[in-house]
């Protein structure tokens, strides 16, 4: 390459203000054998961590965002929702999102009558946000679904791995390219907007495979002036977000790769994770820090296997790297957490953060006389207003005193001067007959049910009205 070539292949970066190469090559390696990376991928081990200790810079976008596959990957993985369910989350969704659009699409399937009378009752309600898309197989039958039924974007599948490329697609990396283009090319030319579902990318060969194929992408977007966006999909949730691990695995790895190497801005890259290592909620954060703008959920994290990472864990990650709620309403989540258990019929493991029944209920005495005296010490945060949730205290033989008094003022809403304190006589007599129970061998927790009946006839014994 002559110096005058080199030279037109460097530009200032506006983000650092640094001089650097602006065009990459990398070629497709079409290899003959697939690469399993066994050295990590030993199917009877424990998949391995190796670290090269190569570090790439943060680069949050200006812009983050949330999306939604409750109504496709979290269909997956349950009893299909009726068609007022779907309206209904929608709704929820819609308003948890905010005017700002801070979940801006919601994906649906297409195949069942069902699923297309959801798409029409969601498009009756006129939201700008979330925008509904869909995700499709690499059909003209199912282009034309999604051009008949008003929508502007698509998913398309196009496993990266050679686990799917060689194993479930039996074709060879070139050969898979040439396909994936061929679907891209026709739905751009039925005007849709294609999203690119990097399926497995976590065990792909990025400079060998996903690299190349999305330089293809970026000529096919050049010439057309149609954007696609690219959905990296954590398929297994092997991705980790600890700096200088090695690729496949890194995320911070992959989102760099696809914005430095791959040229592809911010608002076209989305993170898909799955949460088989404990990884799916950290491994979003990491893809906004390293510079996606968006991040794929689903409600409450259902999702095929382990699940999704939940749309409710990203609005709080937002609202804390962002210091503030961008007009997110976090009390819908409750909303919808009740919605789930009381309409659907979904137990909610009650530890689950932020919607479990328990998630800022405490046990132990000392903690409640804590949360009496101020509730700030054992409180995340003001979950009554936030989330309509304010904090409990479950009453059993630890509880003591302090517990029971907090737990009244919680159930029934007591605050100031008629609040309970720890010293008040219905609270020293509830007290009195907790003790007992556990000294004749009680091993239960005392029932909200119980406590209520209880402190309400205490109360009209003495004359006392609660509240």
């Amino acid at each position: 390459m002559e110096d005058r070539d080199f030279i037109n292949e460097l530009e200032i970066n506006p983000s650092t203000n640094l001089l650097e190469r602006s065009q990459f090559e990398y070629s497709l390696q079409d290899v003959e054998e697939p690469n399993l990376y066994r050295m990590l991928f030993n199917y009877s081990e424990v998949p391995k961590l190796i670290f090269n200790r190569r570090l790439v810079p943060m680069g949050m976008p200006e812009q983050i965002w949330i999306t939604d596959t409750t109504f496709r990957d979290g269909q997956q993985s349950r009893e299909p929702y009726t068609t007022q369910q779907i309206v209904d989350l929608f709704d929820m969704l819609h308003r948890l999102g905010g005017p700002n659009g801070i979940i801006r699409q919601s994906e649906f399937f297409l195949y069942s009558q069902k699923d297309r009378d959801a798409v029409y009752k969601c498009m009756e309600r006129g939201y700008e946000f979330p925008e509904i898309t869909s995700w499709i197989r690499a059909s003209k039958k199912d282009f034309e679904m999604v051009k008949e039924l008003g929508m502007k974007e698509t998913g398309i599948l196009v496993s990266c791995s050679d686990y799917h490329i060689f194993y479930k697609l039996k074709m060879t990396r070139r050969q898979a390219i040439e396909h994936y283009m061929r679907v891209i090319t026709e739905c751009i030319e039925m005007g849709i907007r294609p999203r690119c579902h990097f399926e497995d990318i976590t065990r792909a060969d990025f400079y060998g495979f996903v690299v190349p194929f999305v330089l293809q992408l970026s000529k096919l977007m050049k010439e057309s002036g149609v954007p696609i966006k690219i959905r990296a999909c954590d398929t297994m949730g092997y991705g980790v977000g600890i700096p200088g691990v090695a690729l496949p695995r890194s995320v911070p790895g992959i989102i760099y790769g696809l914005r430095h190497h791959a040229r592809i801005p911010s608002e076209l890259i989305e993170w898909h994770g799955h949460n088989d290592f404990y990884r799916a909620v950290s491994n979003s954060t990491t893809a906004w820090l390293y510079g996606a703008s968006g991040v794929n959920c689903s409600l409450l994290g259902i999702g095929e296997r382990t699940g999704n990472c939940p749309i409710e864990a990203m609005v709080i990650e937002y609202a804390q790297l962002r210091g503030t709620l961008d007009g997110m309403d976090t009390t819908v989540i409750t909303e919808i957490a009740e919605y789930y258990e009381k309409e659907l019929g979904y137990r909610i493991p009650p530890r689950t953060p932020f919607v479990g029944e328990d998630f800022n209920v405490t046990r132990a005495g000392v903690h409640a006389d804590g949360l009496l005296k101020n509730e700030e010490i054992y409180n995340i945060f003001d979950t009554d207003l936030l989330l309509n949730r304010p904090p409990k205290v479950m009453v059993s033989n630890t509880s003591g005193a302090s517990g029971i008094a907090h737990w009244l003022n919680s159930h029934f809403r007591l605050k100031g001067e008629n609040a309970f304190d720890k010293q008040d006589p219905i609270v020293i007599e509830l007290k009195g007959w907790v003790d007992k129970e556990y000294e004749e061998g009680r091993v239960t927790a005392i029932s909200d049910g119980e406590l209520e009946e209880l402190s309400l006839a205490l109360a009209e014994k003495q004359g006392r009205t609660i509240g």
